[in-house]
């Protein structure tokens, strides 16, 4: 039977992107997104609902999101939901749902700046071509 694994999700960065290499020099970026949900219950009461996600991307693109992002930033991503399983110092045995990001959209307005541009202060940098 044919299956399919494919999430698309738009939230803010919950901490600033974590790069990291492979032993075969290969980038991996670890971020969470939080997505928000608002609804109105039945008693009328306005309610929000927020799910954390963690992430990860590989290769260069890695590397763009880790240059180019910040924590609160608002991502568009892209990619497969992985179970990770793994045995804690105790030997129990642990697992934790991952989203593998295959591409992303930058959906912050404006530019991406590198994170040393960052402050309100930056000279202009409309010449800067982030990829």
């Amino acid at each position: 039977m044919p299956s399919y694994n494919r999430l698309i999700l738009m939230g803010h960065l919950t901490r600033d992107p974590q790069l990291s290499y492979l032993p075969s020099q290969v980038a991996v970026c670890d971020f969470g997104i939080a997505t928000n949900r608002k609804w109105s219950g039945q008693d009328g009461n306005k309610q929000e609902e927020v799910c954390f996600v963690d992430c990860k991307m590989f290769g260069k693109r890695a590397e763009v999101i880790q240059k180019y992002s910040l924590k609160g930033d608002l991502l568009l991503v892209e990619g497969r939901l992985r179970l990770d399983t793994w045995k804690d110092a105790d030997g129990n045995n642990r697992s934790k749902h991952r989203v593998i990001i295959d591409n992303f959209e930058f959906m912050s307005t404006g530019e991406p700046k590198p994170k040393e541009q960052a402050t309100p202060e930056a000279e202009d940098d409309s010449d800067i071509i982030p990829f």
